[in-house]
C-alpha cells in the first residue's frame, strides 16, 4: 500500500479490456490506451485482457509485483459484470498475495460522460432528435451489470427527452431480452413512420457491432428486417470508441477511475492508521 501512496512514482495504470478477435477492435482499444497515456504524461499505461488476447491480466499484475511496481487495474469495461467481480478482483488479490501493491478501479460505466459520447455518436451518425433509439448492449447474467445498463438507459432517455426526442429502449446481444432486432421491430410497430436509430453501448468494435450493420439493409423475412423487408434501423451509430476516433472523454474517464481508486486506497489507509492509534 505504501507504494500506491508514493507520489514520486505514479502506480502503473493497467488498462484491462475484455479482449477480441476483431482486428479493428484490437486496434481501437490500443488507440484508447495511447490516448489515456497521452492525456497524462509520465504515467505508464500497460495492456491486459481477461479473455481471448494476451497478455492475461493476472500475468501482468504478477510481473509488476515481482518488479516492485504498484498498479491500479482500470477495467475498460462498461459495467460491473463477471469479469470485474471475478477476474479483476482475483488478479488484485493474486498480486497482493505475491507481495505486490495493487488496487482495482471501478468499471467505466455507468457515467454521464458515456451518455455524452452516446449522444455525440447518434448525432454524428445522422440521427434526429425525434428518432426512436435502441441502446444496443452486450447483455449479461450478472444483476449489477444489468442494473448498470438500465442506469445508462435511464440517463440516455432523460437526455433525449429533454431534447423532445422519441422513445429509448434497450436491446441485447445475449443473456437478456429483447434482442436488438426485437427492440427495433417493436419500435417500428409502436411508432409507424418514426425513424429508428441504434447506438451501441459497446466500448469498441467487435463481432456484435459488426452484426448491427445488417439492421440497415436486411433481406425480407430475416430477423434483421420486418415481414415486408423494411430495414429495422435507419441509423446505426459507431461504438463509443471507434477506429481512429477516440473520444477524449473516454480517456479522461479512465483516468478519473484511476484517481478515484487511489483516493479510496488513501482513505482506507488513513482509517486503518487511525484505528491502530486508537
Amino acid at each position: 500500500m505504501d507504494q500506491l501512496m508514493d507520489q514520486s512514482v505514479p502506480p502503473v495504470l493497467v488498462a484491462v479490456s475484455h479482449g477480441t478477435r476483431s482486428a479493428t477492435g484490437r486496434r481501437t482499444i490500443a488507440q484508447l490506451r495511447l490516448a489515456v497515456a497521452a492525456a497524462r504524461p509520465g504515467l505508464e499505461v500497460v495492456a491486459a485482457h481477461v479473455d481471448v488476447q494476451k497478455p492475461a491480466l493476472e500475468d501482468v499484475v504478477l510481473k509488476l509485483a515481482a518488479a516492485g511496481r504498484a498498479c491500479v487495474v482500470v477495467p475498460l469495461l462498461l459495467s460491473t459484470g463477471y469479469h470485474v467481480r471475478s477476474d479483476v478482483n482475483g488478479a488484485v488479490r493474486a498480486a497482493r498475495k505475491a507481495g505486490g501493491s495493487a488496487v482495482a478501479a471501478a468499471a467505466l460505466g455507468p457515467d454521464p460522460a458515456l451518455v455524452d459520447v452516446l449522444c455525440h455518436r447518434l448525432t454524428a451518425a445522422g440521427a434526429h432528435d425525434d428518432d426512436a433509439v435502441v441502446l444496443a448492449a452486450a447483455g449479461s447474467l450478472a444483476p449489477q451489470a444489468v442494473a448498470d445498463v438500465e442506469h445508462a438507459l435511464a440517463a440516455l432517455t432523460a437526455r433525449r427527452t429533454a431534447l423532445g426526442g422519441g422513445p429509448v429502449v434497450a436491446g441485447y446481444a445475449s443473456a437478456q431480452e429483447p434482442t436488438v432486432p426485437q427492440a427495433c421491430a417493436a419500435l417500428r410497430a409502436a411508432h409507424p413512420g418514426r425513424r429508428v436509430a441504434v447506438v451501441p453501448y459497446l466500448l469498441a468494435p467487435g463481432v456484435f457491432s459488426q452484426r448491427l450493420d445488417a439492421l440497415l439493409a436486411p433481406a425480407a423475412g430475416t430477423d434483421a428486417g420486418t415481414a415486408d423487408g423494411q430495414a429495422l434501423a435507419d441509423v446505426v451509430a459507431q461504438t463509443l470508441c471507434a477506429d481512429g476516433d477516440i473520444d477524449p472523454r473516454i480517456a479522461a474517464l479512465a483516468l478519473r477511475r484511476y484517481d478515484e481508486a487511489l483516493e479510496l486506497a488513501a482513505e482506507q489507509a488513513r482509517e486503518e492508521s487511525s484505528a491502530l492509534v486508537s
